[in-house]
């Protein structure tokens, strides 16, 4: 008799392990309690945590720095025409050489000088009545060096040395500043104070106080143009310079937390 109670005990947990393997095929998971209970943990575990949020004030600080330039970046060179191309562009090295002798002996140094641009090209004439096509009538040489000059005040007799040698190409005289860095790190540290002189004023006026910085984010910088001079006005001689002054901006976004 006891036999056959364990039989059918066995035989019941059977039909009920059969029975719960069924009912899970039809039913959704959560109805299992265990179920439930994993789902719970790996939903909070997947669950994004929430952070506090940060009382804070942002503002803009911007501000600007200016000085004067002190160096000179110009374009000079030669341009030569002959019947052809080889005569052409003898007559160009060889001004262009006497061009280069004379920026050494002003102390121009090599790393100075830089060719910007070279170009050989034809010249034609027009057409006359009945010509299908324009003649070549010669060859023009063009030959460009970029100069800087790192002494204003030699500037002028540079030009004028310059267009003495044979140079008749006189472009883009620019001034500008050899080490425009150490401008915008000034400008920086004044955008910084500037930042938080807003800070301090929008927390006065709502009875406030501005506590640790939170971020710090820098627009880019703006460098200034160069300040051209005129070209004609380079050639002349005894050039007069007037070099202005250049402004360099700095901008930042600063968030400050509200100290409490």
């Amino acid at each position: 008799m006891r036999t056959f109670l364990i039989a059918s005990a066995l035989a019941l947990t059977a039909v009920g392990l059969s029975g719960s393997s069924n009912a899970q095929e039809k039913q959704p998971s959560l109805a299992n309690p265990a179920s439930v209970r994993w789902s719970l943990i790996f939903g909070s575990m997947n669950a994004p945590e929430k952070q506090a949020v940060i009382p804070s004030i942002t503002v803009v600080g911007s501000d600007h720095v200016s000085a004067k330039p002190d160096m000179a970046e110009i374009q000079v060179g030669v341009n030569t025409q002959a019947p052809t191309a080889a005569a052409a562009l003898k007559e160009n090295n060889e001004a262009m050489e006497k061009l280069f002798r004379t920026l050494a002996a002003k102390g121009i140094a090599e790393k100075d000088r830089q060719t910007s641009n070279f170009n050989v090209s034809p010249r034609y004439r027009n057409p006359k009545p009945g010509e299908e096509q324009s003649q070549i009538v010669g060859y023009q040489v063009s030959n460009t060096v970029h100069v800087k000059v790192r002494e204003l005040s030699a500037l002028g007799g540079i030009l004028d040395e310059l267009v003495s040698a044979g140079a008749n190409q006189v472009h883009g005289v620019n001034f500008t500043v050899a080490e425009p860095q150490q401008l915008l790190d000034v400008a920086r540290r004044k955008a910084v104070i500037n930042a938080r002189h807003k800070a301090e004023l929008y927390a006065q006026a709502e009875n406030i106080k501005v506590g640790r910085v939170l971020l710090i984010e820098e627009a880019t910088p703006h460098l200034p143009r160069p300040l051209a001079a005129d070209g004609m006005m380079a050639r002349a001689a005894a050039v007069p310079i007037a070099t202005g002054e250049m402004d360099f901006h700095a901008s930042i976004t600063v968030t400050y937390e509200i100290a409490r």
